[in-house]
């Protein structure tokens, strides 16, 4: 996968909170955690095959799904955001609901209602903020 595509699933897997410049290297945003919405610094770090920190990224989500964290500092083994990408697809047929954790997830793919595929090429590094 090309660096550059690396990059644009990071933007893609979050949603920026904030306008940042076109010539702006980091921005902020907002990921799921726990069911609570925590908050992230978005830096264009690609750590390909790498990561350690589960991260759900939902390819055809409702509206207002985010990413889902499966972990935050102070929850279990947090790395700092050194993120392990999952892409979580709704199947032909299931009409899409948001997703607030990692949890939810396995409960969805569960009920057959989502596939769950690594996506080690787009892992990268995002620290959350809380």
């Amino acid at each position: 996968m090309s660096k550059a595509f690396a990059v644009s699933m990071i933007v893609g897997v979050v949603v920026i909170g904030a306008s940042v410049p076109a010539s702006a290297s980091t921005g902020k945003g907002n990921l799921f955690h726990d069911g609570a919405v925590v908050g992230t610094v978005v830096v264009p770090v690609g750590i390909a095959g790498q990561g350690t920190d589960p991260f759900y990224s939902v390819t055809n989500g409702a509206a207002g799904q985010l990413g889902i964290a499966g972990v935050a500092p102070g929850d279990g083994p947090y790395h700092g955001g050194a993120w392990q990408v999952f892409s979580v697809t709704f199947g032909a047929g299931v009409t899409p609901y948001v997703l607030t954790s990692d949890e939810a997830v396995m409960a969805a793919q569960q009920t057959g209602d989502v596939t769950v595929t690594r996506t080690a090429a787009a892992d990268f590094r995002c620290p959350v903020t809380a």
